[in-house]
């Protein structure tokens, strides 16, 4: 693995990280004429609780794939797997894909949102920027692996002291960040 715990296709999406997620696509939006809202706050709100909605199935499907592990005693390694499969029976996007589903539902969020006045954009624009926005925001994890790796570039990686040293510094850099679990 390139980076560490984490691979360069996982994205993350932090509920730290939400609000401002939410706060950047909004005003961005606006502030290109694709949008026009009534209550900046309020559509802020309603984008949030798209972002929101997405934690919360992606943590439901990680909670529902490690009891089938449990309840078909399969190993650890096959989490993902089973994660990809019950997110594609609920027709829900992980990593790259979840960039779509978050997309796609955001605008049905706008044309249904009483806070957004007018949508000017084509949807293939505001997906676009919704998507470029998420993923400047979800790609933290590899900023923060290199931050780590910094900062105990003195120990050898593989070790047992790298190891708990890299769980203590990711634990401080999260923090600092914003982006505690």
């Amino acid at each position: 693995m390139p980076f560490g715990p984490y691979s360069a296709a996982e994205m993350r999406l932090y509920p730290g990280k939400v609000d401002s997620i939410a706060a950047e696509i909004i005003t961005s939006l606006t502030a290109a004429g694709d949008i026009e809202v009534s209550d900046n706050n309020e559509a802020q709100l309603d984008a949030a609780s798209v972002l929101k909605e997405y934690i919360r199935v992606d943590k439901e499907l990680t909670e529902r794939a490690k009891d089938i592990l449990e309840i078909r005693g399969l190993p650890y390694s096959h989490l993902g797997r089973t994660k990809r499969q019950l997110a594609d029976q609920k027709e829900f996007g992980l990593n790259e894909e979840g960039l779509s589903w978050i997309a796609n539902q955001m605008l049905e969020a706008f044309m249904n949102s009483r806070h957004i006045e007018e949508v000017f954009a084509e949807d293939v624009v505001l997906r676009r920027k919704i998507k470029d926005i998420c993923t400047k925001h979800m790609k933290v994890d590899e900023e923060i692996d290199q931050e780590v790796r910094d900062r105990i570039k003195n120990l050898e990686e593989g070790t047992q002291a790298w190891d708990v040293e890299y769980s203590k510094v990711l634990e401080q850099i999260k923090g600092k960040h914003g982006i505690k679990e």
